[in-house]
């Protein structure tokens, strides 16, 4: 019969035993633990990185259509309800007159140079906007955030694309029910050299076609194949002259 003190020794030794077995149990559970953390962590990596060369490096459809329609988002806010005009333009013939005096008579356009200055005052956003001596208009305050360069095919808010031109941009205006290959036909102007140009269609003006930059303004009652030289010309001369050069 064992004596107290080697039955104390012998529940010692069972006790150490199942403390080390218990210990091992929790090392296997913590060491399963992390080795599924990290199948779960790769996995998320995985999804990430397919989900980057889905998106093409970032950008994928959007990004083309952008490029398609000119559009810089560094000239600008782009808005996202805004859709671009990405459609290929008609390729403009060469310049048969360069002149812009000349080139606005040949076309039947309207000139109007040196106009007043109507301010450049920053409105607060959704302020209302003033009433504007011309339509469209070729200054006058706006909101605080200019339309970035492009094509686009809707209307764009009037106090951003105003902004522009005090940056010195051309805009491009046409009448919205101006048949389709006159519509092209202006888009391959735009397309020829978009540097600091819009294009969008314009349902509030008198005109079928009028291009403006700050204080000056050409417009067209109708359209005609020499409108092409006389906003080209329109656009060599002011390009770039507004009373802030941003980004030229």
């Amino acid at each position: 019969m064992a004596s107290k003190k080697e039955e104390r020794e012998r529940l010692r030794r069972e006790r150490l035993a199942a403390e080390q077995a218990a210990t091992s149990d929790e090392r296997r559970r913590l060491i399963l633990g992390y080795f599924v953390a990290g199948l779960l962590g790769a996995a998320v990596l995985v999804g990430i990185v397919v989900a980057i060369v889905a998106g093409g490096g970032g950008g994928g459809e959007e990004q083309e259509a952008n490029e398609a329609a000119g559009i810089d988002p560094n000239s600008g806010m782009v808005p996202v309800s805004l859709p671009p005009d990405e459609r290929e333009g008609t390729p403009p013939p060469a310049v048969e007159q360069a002149d812009l005096e000349l080139a606005a008579e040949a076309a039947d356009c309207e000139l109007k140079l040196d106009l007043e200055d109507e301010g450049n005052t920053h409105l607060k956003p959704n302020q209302k906007l003033p009433d504007y001596a011309t339509s469209p208009p070729a200054s006058g305050n706006h909101y605080p955030e200019p339309l970035a360069d492009g094509a686009y095919l809707e209307y764009p808010e009037l106090g951003n694309f105003l902004h522009s031109m005090e940056h010195g941009r051309i805009e491009i205006h046409y009448d919205p029910k101006l048949p389709e290959d006159d519509q092209l036909a202006l888009k391959g102007l735009f397309d020829e050299d978009p540097q600091a140009m819009l294009l969008f269609p314009n349902p509030d003006m008198p005109y079928a076609v009028a291009a403006t930059a700050w204080t000056n303004l050409i417009g067209c009652k109708q359209y005609t194949p020499e409108v092409i030289d006389a906003i080209r010309a329109f656009r060599d001369v002011f390009r770039g002259q507004g009373p802030e050069t941003v980004g030229l």
